[in-house]
């Protein structure tokens, strides 16, 4: 890929790596000046983070003390010194420009945006008023609207810079009417009744301004690629999502320091293959920032499937930017995503020490706090997101979790809706909120906030799996089926999606469908204990996971019980009793390691069971489709493009075991519990029923021994010898 051979071009001399730094410096002061300029200031503050996390350089190698330094001082205080036409129309235009951005520094958007582009009828405002005075509600619209075109096509002639904050400004008062006629959040006004009416006309106007400028200027020598943003993000926010990713790649090829334009085209990446065909395609530019953004939207698309490569990226950009608390927020969140909450949540700490009133990413920290049943640490994180600010979405959803993690659930709600009410985009409120609503069995509630999770990233397979949730706690097995299908088709290597498929399947009674998804279940779920950061199969049927400690590396694997004896059931239902028993004697094998038996067919893909709260550690490039034949129903919506890859693949014994000789005895397993107990009486049943009498009793007096099923077993122990009496 084009970025991974960039990655390879990073590692070169100390004296490249000079000229490197002295680049990114300069590059990252220009983007910074250039962002805050034109009012925007998360990308800004990205750039500047960025440009403090670089390492200082010697006196002798900086460009300032050389003949340079006039021309980089110009650089400082203009943007637009490789233009002189921007130039003296930014010049002509400064008592205006500042006005302009002191209106918009104090949300006086609409103020703003007159200031450049004077309407003859104002956004929303006007136009409504007019109704009311002229009376004639049949014409005086049909007026507005004949007179919008040609009032946004005027353009006046102005510098890109004036143009972009007037029109940005625009935007922003459509965006702040939207929230205002949303009232409250899940009230009967939010959601879809509630748009950005300034949308379709700033759409016309930068068309507009488009298509004379590239008559005038045909080579587009000029353009400078925060039009083009500002054009694909209301594309966007349009719906129109193949245009818009079109104009934010166009944007990044002639800015690629704003980081903004990678954000938005990051949000429009549906797969993993969308961002490998980017990568490979070589239509973005080749510096450092596409490797930030493939960190970025790989780690976004929970994307650990090429590992190896992010991680050996993370690493080649942090020798660059060593303190970089974007590169390390990365890095701790692909260990979360890994399941290695320990390497996550010691990378969070430390970053909360550097930079303590920093609340960036807070929310993903406290995620991982849940997980862990940290609760001191998580009271602490709260108590210092609350002392910093209170009103930020990040805080509320701090002190949402440990509200939940205490079992307070109202006031968690609470908190998620203050989360929301500040930031309605905030994703991670929208589906930690239809969790706590499951807890609290408001269902409707629930369904409602995973489908606003969806509305926002409709990537987010958490959402989709809490729809099918929610929908089964209501017994609409087709409903829950359907999301459970979406989250699998998302997450085809997540254990806990194909576990509901089939279990969704099993109560509709379709149960070669429930076999075959459960054997994904089973493939997926198979436990790996290596040194990888994959660790956790321990379950969790509720909308949060509430904990799974990491075991200890031994290099060897489990497979999940639980799914290994539905799946003997399942067998049983058909009946095919021998199938059912090789089930049987595999789950039992999972108390101590040992392998006497094996499934016959299953696949190789590996995989780890997720937690609600967490991310699966090996998400697919694309969904696949069950394997084997079967109806319609049974395949995942999905693109056929990655099912070939996988629907025929099959193992040996051998893979689904711990790779020891039959009947081996690793120490290394689950121990004795109420699954592995009940597997242990169906099998001494089986054996009685075959009259295998030696086995039925060695089964039954184990079950005694346990402490598990003690009753029914020194009743079969009863028959067994009564059996065996009466033959003697």
């Amino acid at each position: 890929m084009a970025a991974v051979s960039f990655n390879e071009s990073l590692a070169s001399g100390p004296g490249d790596e000079g000229a490197l730094v002295v680049e990114l410096r300069d590059r990252l002061t220009e983007a910074t000046i250039k962002c805050s300029e034109r009012c925007l200031y998360q990308s800004a503050k990205w750039a500047a983070e960025l440009l403090n996390s670089l390492p200082e350089v010697a006196d002798h190698d900086s460009p300032m003390l050389g003949s340079d330094a006039p021309t980089s001082s110009y650089r400082m205080l203009s943007t637009s010194y490789d233009d002189p036409q921007e130039a003296a129309l930014e010049a002509r235009e400064a008592g205006k420009y500042l006005l302009a951005k002191s209106l918009f520094d104090t949300k006086e958007f609409d103020r703003c945006a007159s200031v450049f582009l004077p309407p003859a009828v104002p956004a929303g405002g006007l136009a409504i008023f007019e109704k009311s005075k002229t009376r004639t509600p049949t014409s005086t619209p049909s007026k507005t609207r004949r007179s919008k075109p040609s009032e946004t096509h005027s353009i006046p002639r102005l510098s890109q810079k004036s143009l972009f904050l007037a029109l940005y400004a625009r935007y922003l008062a459509g965006e702040k009417r939207k929230e205002e006629e949303g009232e409250m959040i899940l009230g009967p006004t939010d959601g879809g009744m509630s748009s950005n009416r300034e949308l379709s006309g700033l759409a016309k106007t930068l068309d507009e301004y488009f298509r004379a400028r590239d008559a005038a200027d045909p080579q587009i020598k000029r353009a400078q690629g925060w039009l083009e943003y500002l054009y694909g993000l209301i594309l966007a926010r349009s719906k129109q999502e193949e245009l818009a990713q079109e104009w934010l790649l166009r944007a990044v090829r002639l800015n690629p320091y704003h980081w903004g334009a990678w954000e938005e085209l990051s949000h429009l990446l549906s797969s993993v293959d969308d961002l490998n065909a980017q990568l490979s395609a070589s239509i973005l530019p080749q510096n450092v920032m596409t490797l930030m953004y493939q960190i970025h939207a790989s780690i976004d698309l929970f994307s650990t499937t090429d590992s190896n490569t992010t991680i050996t990226t993370l690493q080649s950009l942090l020798e660059i930017f060593p303190t970089s608390n974007f590169l390390l927020t990365q890095q701790a969140l692909f260990y979360y995503h890994s399941k290695d909450f320990e390497t996550s949540s010691s990378i969070f700490q430390e970053l909360l020490v550097n930079d303590p009133y920093r609340l960036d990413g807070l929310d993903h920290y406290s995620n991982i706090l849940y997980v862990m049943t940290d609760r001191p640490k998580l009271a602490f994180l709260a108590h210092l997101a609350t002392s910093v600010d209170k009103f930020r979405p990040e805080t509320c959803c701090v002190v949402g979790n440990y509200y939940s993690l205490c079992s307070h659930h109202e006031k968690a709600v609470m908190y998620f809706r203050r989360a929301l009410t500040l930031d309605r985009s905030f994703l991670s409120a929208w589906t930690l909120m239809g969790h706590e609503y499951i807890e609290l069995k408001n269902t409707h509630a629930a369904i409602e906030s995973y489908r606003r999770a969806v509305d926002a990233n409709r990537k987010d397979y958490r959402a989709w799996y809490g729809l099918g949730q929610a929908y089964e706690v209501l017994d609409m097995g087709f409903y829950a089926l359907f999301y459970y299908q979406r989250a699998a088709g998302l997450r085809p290597y997540d254990a806990k999606m194909w576990q509901a498929v089939g279990s969704c399947y099993a109560k509709m009674n379709r149960v070669e469908q429930a076999i075959k998804a459960l054997k994904r279940a089973l493939a997926a779920g198979t436990y790996y204990e290596t040194d990888s950061p994959a660790h956790s199969f321990n379950t969790s049927t509720s909308g949060k996971g509430k904990g799974s400690q990491a075991r200890r590396n031994t290099g060897h694997k489990l497979l999940d019980p639980e799914t290994l004896f539905h799946l003997a059931q399942l067998y049983e239902r058909i009946p095919n009793e021998m199938e059912a028993a090789r089930y049987m004697e595999l789950c039992l094998a999972q108390e101590t390691g040992q392998t006497s038996v094996a499934p016959t067919r299953t696949k190789t893909r590996k995989g780890v069971h997720r937690q609600n709260l967490t991310s699966p550690s090996d998400p697919p490039s694309a969904s696949q489709n069950f394997e084997g034949d079967g109806d319609g129903d049974t395949e995942v919506l999905s693109s056929p493009s990655s099912a070939a890859s996988d629907a025929t693949e099959e193992v040996s014994p051998e893979h689904n075991t711990i790779d020891e000789q039959p009947g081996s005895n690793t120490g290394f397993g689950t121990g004795t519990t109420a699954t592995t107990s009940r597997a242990r009486l169906w099998l001494a049943r089986y054996a009685f029923k075959n009259n295998d009498l030696d086995r039925a009793e060695l089964l039954a007096e184990e079950l005694c021994m346990d402490g598990f099923e003690v009753e029914e077993a020194k009743g079969l122990v009863r028959e067994v010898r009564g059996r065996r009496d009466a033959a003697g």
